[in-house]
């Protein structure tokens, strides 16, 4: 009788542990994302994309996009990342920043490349964005600010321009949450060791950063979207203090002396 007790507690215990575990689950954002079709999501993409790319110059410069290209294409072929899916583009703008839209767009501000001082830290941010886009960050951030039924009236052209100029704002101005934010720094440094690129350069430039937060200009458009800089940097550096590799660089240093300048 006892142990048919024991038993039954045993069960019980492990009915509400199993229960309270599945209740911290946001089972209603992972059903909204998977209800996002693909072509959905793609034509997301387009019109986004298409705001950034009315309002701002891209750089086509073949030097530099070549040169993102080499720092990119050694990433996803490091972390066996399709490099297809990801769709590069570089604008001149003077704002410290990069962001992902929805299918894999990438942007890339000039001004980043300017102030990185050196290809580690611009490949640390490359690969936050990468993981975002890799771990569907930005379809979770979208359904969770606006809505799946809103994002599936603006992919079948039922928003409006001025709306779709808003939403796509959304992407380049305000931060993920902080535990997609982690994700994918954490992502980050597997990406960055997998391609034997050293992460220690992607804390100092989040360090960097704090220091600039008490004084936060226009340009430094990632402080605001990515904050508490000095606690990302600090778990970064916790994160990847026992990982090591043979850490090269990609690019040459007159290469990347010149990249800046372009």
């Amino acid at each position: 009788m006892k142990k048919t007790i024991i038993q039954g507690l045993i069960i019980v215990a492990l009915f509400f542990s199993a229960w309270f575990f599945l209740s911290k689950i946001d089972w209603l954002s992972i059903f909204k994302i998977e209800k996002l079709s693909s072509t959905t999501e793609e034509k997301l993409g387009e019109l986004f994309w298409e705001v950034f790319q009315k309002s701002e110059k891209e750089n086509n410069n073949p030097f530099v996009v070549n040169s993102i290209d080499s720092l990119i294409t050694k990433i996803c072929i490091s972390n066996k990342i399709d490099r297809e899916t990801i769709k590069v583009h570089i604008l001149y703008k003077d704002d410290i920043n990069a962001f992902a839209l929805p299918d894999g767009h990438l942007i890339i501000y000039t001004g980043l490349i300017e102030h990185s001082d050196n290809e580690q830290e611009l490949c640390g941010v490359i690969c936050h964005e990468i993981a975002h886009i890799q771990q569907r960050h930005v379809m979770k951030k979208l359904v969770s600010e606006i809505g799946l039924s809103f994002l599936i009236s603006i992919s079948t052209g039922s928003g409006g321009s001025e709306t779709i100029r808003e939403t796509a704002k959304l992407l380049s101005s305000k931060a993920f949450d902080r535990n997609l934010e982690k994700e994918a720094d954490i992502k980050a440094v597997d990406y960055l060791v997998n391609a034997k690129i050293n992460p220690g350069p992607f804390a100092d430039f989040l360090y960097k950063l704090a220091g600039e937060e008490s004084e936060v200009t226009n340009y430094f458009t990632w402080i605001s979207t990515h904050p508490d800089s000095k606690e990302r940097a600090e778990y970064i550096v916790e994160y990847a203090k026992d990982k090591t590799a043979n850490y090269k660089t990609i690019l040459t240093q007159n290469t990347w002396q010149k990249l800046k300048v372009q």
